[in-house]
């Protein structure tokens, strides 16, 4: 089965809190013998969504093929002013182009969500994520993740804190054993 990776953040360093939590996940999910791709808007060109400008980008529509393509998802998100980054907003609203599918937009796919702040404000990242999710007809699993950035690693460390890598395994198993809705 195909797991979709979504860094929303612009910030994909490795050593970055997204590309740290990008790599938690992938590297999970393919020991559990799925395949895994990453798409974060930093690599890739996906400019700003108007649907009146004629003809689509390619990276527009690799990125659309790799949304179709995963039946389940992991969405991620720093909390910018409240929400989920515009960039991220930016590349599901060029989703639009999937209205005219047999299955449209997001329909039956399964979708977590992570989303981490400085403050304890996570929570609206989350909130604004499933909105958009749910209105893409995507079934977002009930068990979503806010995380306190200062509480996310260990000490001096660049370990995840015990109590986030239990919340992400308990994610990636419940995502593992989701099964995409046939409609």
């Amino acid at each position: 089965m195909n797991v979709l990776i979504f860094n929303g953040s612009m910030d994909d360093r490795p050593h970055a809190t997204a590309g740290r939590v990008t790599g938690y996940f992938e590297d999970a999910f393919r020991q559990k013998g799925f395949t895994t791709e990453v798409f974060s808007p930093a690599s890739t060109e996906i400019p700003f969504f108007d649907p009146a400008k004629p003809g689509i980008p390619a990276g527009v529509q690799a990125m659309c093929d790799a949304f179709c393509k995963a039946e389940l998802q992991v969405w991620l998100t720093p909390l910018y002013h409240g929400s989920m980054t515009g960039v991220m907003k930016n590349c599901l609203d060029w989703l639009e182009l999937t209205s005219r599918h047999g299955r449209p937009y997001l329909t039956g796919k399964v979708v977590a969500l992570v989303s981490w702040a400085n403050g304890t404000q996570a929570m609206q990242g989350i909130n604004a994520m499933d909105a958009v999710a749910k209105a893409l007809r995507a079934w977002v699993l009930p068990f979503s993740i806010p995380v306190l950035r200062d509480h996310l690693f260990e000490p001096d460390s660049s370990t995840f804190a015990p109590l986030y890598r239990t919340k992400f395994d308990q994610m990636i198993t419940l995502l593992a054993d989701a099964r995409p809705v046939a409609i």
